[in-house]
C-alpha cells in the first residue's frame, strides 16, 4: 500500500475581521491575507507569515513558530484561518 505524501505547509487566503492580524513587524495587518503555516524540521511547531495578498512582502504572525500536535497542522491551520476571520489582533499561539 502507498501512503500519501505528508503535507508540511499550507497556503490559504482569508480576510480578516475587525483588529486583523498581528505580525511582528509591521503589528497589525487588516484586509484580504494570504497566510502560511509551514511545519518546522522537528515536527512539532510551525511557522506561520501573514501577507496582503497579491503582495510580496512577508510577515512573521505574532507567536509564531507556535507548537502543533503531531499529525495536526492542517487542524492547527484551519484553526489559525477561523481566528484570523474573528480578528482581534490573532497570534499564532
Amino acid at each position: 500500500m502507498n501512503n500519501p505524501p505528508s503535507i508540511n505547509n499550507y497556503v490559504d487566503r482569508v480576510t480578516a475581521g475587525p483588529g486583523g492580524a498581528m505580525t511582528e513587524e509591521v503589528g497589525v495587518i487588516t484586509g484580504d491575507l494570504t497566510v502560511a503555516t509551514i511545519l518546522l524540521s522537528d515536527g512539532r511547531s510551525a511557522r506561520v507569515a501573514v501577507q496582503h495578498s497579491g503582495g510580496e512582502t512577508w510577515y512573521t504572525l505574532s507567536g509564531s513558530p507556535a507548537p502543533v500536535p503531531e499529525g495536526q497542522l492542517a487542524a492547527f491551520h484551519r484553526d489559525l484561518l477561523g481566528r484570523i476571520r474573528r480578528g482581534g489582533g490573532t497570534r499564532a499561539t
